[in-house]
């Protein structure tokens, strides 16, 4: 019997290392592949797309807001993983009386890494874990390194069309932003606002329109009608994964902003 504390402060109750998971987290879902757990993965959302062979090996419980409870209870788990930003909380009273539920909470770096010690402790993959937060740490270092002289710029990341909505404060993804030296405009607003397009140009007017490819599949249209109200901003099609998705894709991800700024600098 062991008791932990899950990222919101939850006290969980473990009767032994757990070795039937469910996730409803994509990212998690990976970073448990990367930790060899995949054998121990017995559940996922339709929205865990990587490994790429996880969705014909595992069973399908739903999405990460709406769940099929009795799917998830045929899966016998004895641990099930969420996030407070990817799941809803008034899920957890179902899934509790299922399985131990654990929250994590992740909105920089230093909560990612803590979460992938976390699991590898509770877990016993902790060799595993600590290397992985190693090879992180090692790559944080380099593209520290690597964006230390590169100019601040103005940016707008959008995740959402019709209502128009962006990033703002207290997330992953204005974690990422920093870490790229580029200026949230919308850092005075929390989390996910709605904004209105036709003052973009008086609310910031960004260097760099940043689409992300996830939730939300923008097309050159949504582009051509937002750059329409600013006065000089580069476009980007951004990999929505690589600023949002904390945990083991992390390691793909300092790679690409380094190539998205060698793409911006041939712009400016």
């Amino acid at each position: 019997m062991k008791i932990i504390k899950d990222q919101i402060g939850r006290e969980i109750t473990l009767k032994s290392v757990p070795k039937r998971i469910v996730s409803l987290v994509p990212s998690q879902t990976e970073l448990l592949c990367d930790l060899a757990l995949e054998n121990e993965l017995v559940g996922i959302t339709k929205y865990c797309i990587h490994p790429f062979n996880l969705k014909s090996t595992k069973a399908i419980v739903g999405g990460t807001k709406k769940v099929d409870y009795e799917k998830i209870k045929e899966l016998k788990p004895d641990f099930i993983l969420c996030n407070k930003e990817e799941n809803a909380y008034d899920m957890l009273p179902e899934l509790e009386k299922i399985a131990p539920t654990y929250f994590s909470d992740v909105n920089t770096i230093n909560d990612s890494i803590d979460l992938i010690l976390h699991l590898g402790s509770i877990l016993n993959r902790r060799t595993e874990s600590d290397n992985l937060a190693h090879k992180i740490e090692f790559k944080l270092a380099d593209f520290k390194q690597f964006i230390k002289d590169k100019p601040s710029r103005k940016v707008a990341y959008f995740i959402w069309a019709n209502p128009w909505m962006v990033a703002g404060n207290d997330t992953y993804i204005n974690e990422m932003l920093k870490l790229n030296k580029f200026e949230n405009i919308y850092d005075s607003m929390s989390r996910y606002p709605k904004i209105v397009i036709d003052k973009i140009r008086w609310e910031g007017d960004p260097d760099v329109l940043i689409f992300s490819s996830e939730p939300y599949k923008f097309e050159d249209k949504h582009a051509m009608e937002i750059g329409s109200f600013t006065n000089r901003s580069i476009t980007v099609f951004g990999d929505g994964e690589m600023f949002s998705w904390p945990g083991s894709r992390m390691l793909l991800a300092f790679d690409y902003f380094k190539e998205l700024h060698k793409k911006l600098e041939s712009h400016f």
